[in-house]
């Protein structure tokens, strides 16, 4: 018994260490990301303490934590990207579309920005997409790559 609380106090202790302002990170904040109120608060900081999900998350930098405690959208995006790979690769292809507007909208492009960033898709559909690209990660590392040559859309680059 005396083991186990002494985990539960160290497991606490390191996760406070690392917590941002609000609820910290871990599986708990991608699942609930930009939802505001008590109870998503409340949610993502009980699944983010749960079975250790966030001292993992900021051992290996996965679960949109940082080894520095800085809580990024990436896992958010990376979801997003492979429930919809499919529709993303089909309005990339063409350079319009509801999934590659909601892409947009998750990685924050603009509406003044959406335009170049429907075409650069559009444009570099078979470098993100190249087969070497088997996952959401490698997909959204080439688009990064692409992003990043262009001056208005470096900005907007999602890389940690």
């Amino acid at each position: 018994m005396k083991k186990l609380l002494a985990v539960a106090v160290l497991s606490c202790a390191s996760t406070v260490s690392f917590a941002d302002q609000d609820v910290g990170c871990g599986l708990g904040t991608a699942l609930w990301a930009g939802q505001s109120g008590l109870l998503p608060k409340v949610l993502a900081a009980t699944t983010n303490g749960t079975l250790g999900n966030q001292t993992f998350g900021i051992s290996t930098g996965t679960l949109g934590c940082q080894k520095n405690g800085t809580i990024t959208s990436r896992v958010r995006l990376s979801m997003f990207t492979g429930s919809n790979i499919e529709k993303l690769a089909r309005d990339m292809s063409v350079g319009q579309g509801e999934t590659l507007n909601v892409l947009a909208d998750l990685m924050g492009v603009t509406e003044a920005d959406k335009p170049v960033f429907f075409q650069a898709t559009r444009s570099h559909f078979g470098e993100i997409f190249a087969p070497a690209n088997a996952t959401a990660g490698d997909v959204l590392n080439a688009l990064d790559a692409v992003m990043a040559r262009d001056e208005r859309l470096s900005a907007y680059t999602t890389k940690a």
